[in-house]
């Protein structure tokens, strides 16, 4: 017998985005701002007392939770502050699955989704997606405990209208999880949908349009019934005090936010653009990333003759996306950069 449970030797664990050491490359694989967070942020940094790290953090952030709950419109207790978007749908899982109550989403997606499953041995109900991209109508059928959308949904970049998205909550006997990690980037969110759901709760991140991906702070908006249930299955202190305090900074900064957003999906537009013009097949993207195919299918050459150039994209080695290339949104240098690459090797 191993150490681990049968079921942890069987899996294989995530795979997150290569992680250059080098500090002097273009690294557009892991969807990260290529803009700095607020100023407030590192204000707040700087003026951290000791006292604030000698001290457990408050195990709900409840700065936080009155911050975002004003800039969504819900109340505190429909707040639940989360170590990164993930921490979230590591409760959830745990919280609401097991071998009897089944995980369910549309694919290709998140490829954390099956591994968190595999984790808790739950059955897991991989439905793929419609034409398009559209909700299947499968997935409002599965009887799952726990349905996750990502929405928009990486890594293809593409949005579900939400009223798409009311109806599969109103079909659902389950939790439907809507993972709104890129939401800053698309044009409407599922927030209205909390309030009139008692089985809904969303994923938000402060790493893409906060610039805080190296701080590791998400939160969950969700009916208190739902936070709630989370509460219980969360680790004590699951969030530390100074993530605490520099979420809440950023986040009470909607207008650098604001413009930070609207910077990047400026540069989204012209990456787009010029990526087509180089012959790649660009859908328009809701996102701070785009899925670009590759001409003649040779993505994977494409990304391996990018980081011989020290510029990192994301390749995806399975059905449906082997012949694209992710690529996160840069800056308009790194962008050039990028572009000036793919010209030589195309």
């Amino acid at each position: 017998m191993g150490y681990f449970r049968d079921n942890v030797e069987r899996m294989a664990g995530y795979t997150p985005g290569f992680q250059p050491k080098a500090t002097e490359v273009v690294k557009l694989n892991t969807n990260e701002n290529p803009y700095p967070p607020s100023p407030a942020v590192m204000k707040t940094l700087a003026s951290v007392a000791p006292e604030q790290l000698r001290r457990y953090p408050d195990p709900v952030g409840q700065s936080f939770r009155q911050a975002a709950a004003q800039v969504s419109g819900v109340a505190p207790e429909n707040i639940m502050c989360c170590n990164g978007g993930d921490d979230l749908l590591s409760i959830a899982i745990r919280a609401c699955c097991d071998k009897q109550r089944a995980l369910a989403y549309p694919v290709p997606t998140y490829t954390l989704y099956p591994v968190l499953s595999s984790l808790e041995d739950c059955k897991t109900l991989e439905i793929p997606f419609a034409d398009g991209y559209s909700l299947p109508t499968e997935l409002g059928k599965t009887g799952a405990a726990l349905t996750i959308v990502c929405n928009p949904n990486a890594p293809t970049a593409t949005w579900i209208d939400i009223d798409d998205l009311a109806a599969l909550a109103n079909e659902l006997t389950g939790v439907l999880l809507i993972d709104e990690a890129y939401v800053d980037f698309a044009a409407d969110s599922a927030v209205r949908l909390v309030k009139e759901h008692d089985n809904v709760v969303l994923l938000r991140s402060m790493s893409k349009g906060y610039s805080l991906a190296g701080l590791r702070f998400g939160y969950a908006i969700g009916s208190e019934n739902l936070i709630e249930g989370f509460l219980k299955v969360k680790d004590s202190y699951n969030v530390d005090a100074l993530a605490i305090a520099l979420a809440t900074a950023a986040i009470e900064d909607q207008a650098y936010f604001q413009a930070n957003v609207a910077q990047v999906i400026a540069d989204r537009a012209t990456l787009t653009e010029q990526l087509r013009a180089l012959g790649l097949e660009v859908a328009d993207s809701c996102t701070n990333f785009v899925l670009a195919g590759v001409p003649n299918g040779s993505a994977e050459l494409a990304y391996e003759q990018l980081a011989q150039r020290d510029i990192y994209v994301r390749y995806f080695n399975v059905d449906g996306l082997s012949d694209k290339l992710r690529i996160s949104v840069g800056t308009a240098e790194q962008n050039g950069k990028l572009l000036a690459a793919l010209r030589e090797i195309l």
